[in-house]
């Protein structure tokens, strides 16, 4: 866990530094790096892949990618967890830049 948690920090501190697609891309690799400390950034790594989605795209078609992006994510769910997954990007999508409106 040590080693995910200095690894979630470096991806972090260089998002920083970045910007448009290349920092949320970091920050989704921090936020992935980090679950095994806190579960809940699973959910920041998808929401923060899907605004790298949204930042690699041409202005008029942002939406459409990050749409595109959060759908994809959901059909790689395991039906194992899908529910529940679901369930709390209803529950925290407003904390999560509304993304997970697809």
């Amino acid at each position: 866990m040590a080693q995910a948690r200095t690894a979630a920090g470096h991806a972090m501190g260089a998002a920083r530094a970045l910007k448009d697609a290349a920092r949320e891309a970091a920050y989704a690799a921090g936020q992935a790096a980090a679950v095994a400390h806190v579960a809940d950034h699973a959910l920041g790594a998808a929401a923060y892949a899907i605004r790298a989605a949204r930042a690699a795209a041409p202005e008029d078609e942002r939406l459409e990618a990050g749409r595109q992006e959060c759908q994809w994510q959901r059909v790689q769910l395991p039906d194992a967890i899908r529910e529940l997954v679901l369930d709390d990007q209803r529950l925290r999508n407003e904390y999560c830049w509304f993304v997970f409106d697809c």
